[in-house]
């Protein structure tokens, strides 16, 4: 299954750099990212990420070197990217939920010789993480780092809460050793020697099941991507994208910051805990688009300024809790959803179409991005099933990751170019792709398969908080299903309330054998932030 309609990459703007330089040039004064306070305009980006690429360049940065990036959403993070990238350096966020030992393993396996962090955010103390990870650590006369526990790392340049970046003393870095000229001219012909087909950045997955993996995408191939996906979603440089994907995540990092420059359109983002002020920005800087996960921003809709405020400027997307309520849908499952992956360079399955489909294409993922293939497979002999039957979904084209970082290619693609992705999917006559989860996480009782996102949805329904189903290791039935739902107030959750109407929705063998309702703060999360399933299924130990 393929699409033909594959765009063309625009003529010389084929790298991060030449594109920014080139926005810069046709929009400097119009804005590139607005996160809270914050303002960067296509000018401020190109200017700023030139001196922070001087600096690395100073401290030893060049082309494939491998730069890491521990900044929340914000203009730090972009300038960053951009900086290491305009030399040829590979860009490699970290979540911002990591913890020592995850910024540790990271580190070494991404082999990280620059890192680019914040002081904090939150209630993270990187600079104590930081401290934690190195451990005895030797620096030379030219202040770069020694330690043994991450062998390559030379420098940790910190940003303050004030947006400076300072040699922190447990972070040095050298002085600066070149004149403005000398560096403006070694800067632009690094730029110049960087092609489309280099490696731009290595963003990890989230290692849900299994440990996290480096995938490493190109200049040409990220860009590109983004291009054919701005042109089905329409977003263009008169738009303003409001995007709650965090940037280390390849939709944060591509389908928003990446997609923003190709477009050279306008980002907005959030980094506020308090509501009403993300309410506050969305009000003054009226997004026109809305792209990222809807859970993320459904508190928005519960406080109690949200029924006065005018979001009407938010006409497209996904983020259906804030958009108006004549485009929300009537069944969110009558809306075409997206697929993205890291290893597709964000998203692989959508649809244009924004309107309620439908009954029969209820569960519809749309179909495959310009420049995929895709197709269903048996997983035991990986042949085509017939059509609508269940399989392994595949893809491959132009767009698709280059491989995993320190894996072989045939670790990562089959001998003809497809890359397994381990998902269940189905398709219909007219070649719409149904994505039906992880391969290893239908749930097998008494011999019936469950599939926990049906489960899942049925318990939104009925309870409107989000629901975690998995299934339970049991001596007789081989396994039972179990769910973890989230609630205000746990002490009045009523649990055959639910079981009852749940009877009117799920057949008795599908409906949870094992139920915990628990508070939003209390669901445990990996570093990527996404829920960690194996603590999670601790609610049911005994």
């Amino acid at each position: 299954m393929t699409d033909p309609d594959v765009s063309e990459t625009s003529t010389g703007t084929d790298t991060l750099a030449s594109l920014l330089r080139h926005r810069a040039r046709e929009r400097a004064d119009h804005a590139l990212l607005i996160c809270d306070a914050d303002r960067l305009t296509y000018a401020d980006a190109d200017q700023r990420s030139a001196e922070l690429a001087r600096e690395l360049v100073t401290l030893g940065a060049g082309k494939g070197t491998h730069v890491g990036l521990l900044h929340p959403n914000g203009p730090e993070f972009a300038v960053g990217a951009f900086a290491a990238a305009r030399i040829g350096a590979v860009v490699v966020p970290f979540s911002t939920f990591s913890t020592a030992r995850e910024l540790r393993e990271q580190l070494v396996h991404s082999d990280i010789r620059i890192l680019l962090a914040a002081s904090a955010y939150r209630s993270h103390d990187y600079v104590q993480r930081l401290t934690e990870v190195l451990g005895h650590t030797e620096r030379d006369a030219a202040g770069r780092l020694f330690s043994p526990l991450v062998p390559q790392l030379r420098h940790i340049v910190v940003t303050a809460r004030n947006a400076t970046r300072t040699p922190h003393p447990g972070f040095p870095f050298g002085p600066r050793a070149h004149s403005a000229d000398q560096d403006d001219a070694l800067l632009a012909a690094m730029a110049d020697d960087v092609d489309g087909c280099d490696p731009l950045s290595i963003v990890y997955t989230s290692g849900s099941t299994s440990a996290p993996k480096g995938v490493v995408h190109t200049h040409a191939a990220l860009l590109g991507h983004q291009r054919n996906l701005n042109a089905i979603r329409e977003l263009t440089d008169a738009d303003v994208l409001f995007c709650n994907s965090p940037f280390f995540w390849i939709g944060g990092f591509a389908f928003g910051l990446l997609a923003t420059l190709v477009a050279g359109s306008s980002l907005v983002c959030s980094n506020a805990t308090d509501p009403a002020a993300t309410l506050d920005l969305l009000e003054r800087e009226k997004p026109t688009v809305t792209n990222g996960f809807a859970a993320g921003i459904a508190h928005l809709a519960r406080h109690p300024s949200f029924a006065a405020r005018d979001l009407s400027s938010m006409r497209r997307g996904n983020l259906y809790p804030v958009m108006p309520a004549e485009l929300r849908p009537r069944d969110s499952e009558l809306r075409h959803n997206m697929l993205g992956m890291t290893e597709a360079g964000s998203v692989v399955l959508l649809s244009g179409d924004e309107s309620d489909q439908p009954e029969h294409r209820r569960g519809s993922f749309g179909k495959p991005a310009p420049g995929f293939e895709v197709e269903i497979i048996d997983q035991d002999t990986g042949t085509p099933v017939v059509g609508g039957e269940i399989g392994e979904l595949r893809f491959r084209g132009p767009y698709a990751m280059q491989g995993y970082h320190k894996r072989r290619y045939e670790e990562c693609f089959d001998p003809d170019g497809w890359f397994r992705t381990g998902d269940l999917a189905r398709t219909d006559a007219e070649g719409f792709v149904y994505f039906l989860g992880r391969s290893g996480a239908m749930i097998k009782t008494a011999g019936a398969n469950v599939s926990p996102g049906e489960v899942q949805k049925a318990i939104t329904d009925i309870t409107g908080g989000a629901a975690y189903v998995f299934g339970l290791p049991h001596p007789d039935r081989g396994q039972v299903v179990a769910a973890v739902l989230t609630v205000e107030d746990p002490a009045t959750f009523k649990e055959s309330a639910l079981r009852e109407k749940l009877r009117n929705q799920l057949s008795a063998y599908k409906i949870p054998a094992r139920i915990a309702a628990v508070r939003t703060a209390d669901i445990p999360l990996m570093s990527s932030g996404k829920v960690d399933p194996r603590r999670l299924k601790k609610v049911f130990d005994d």
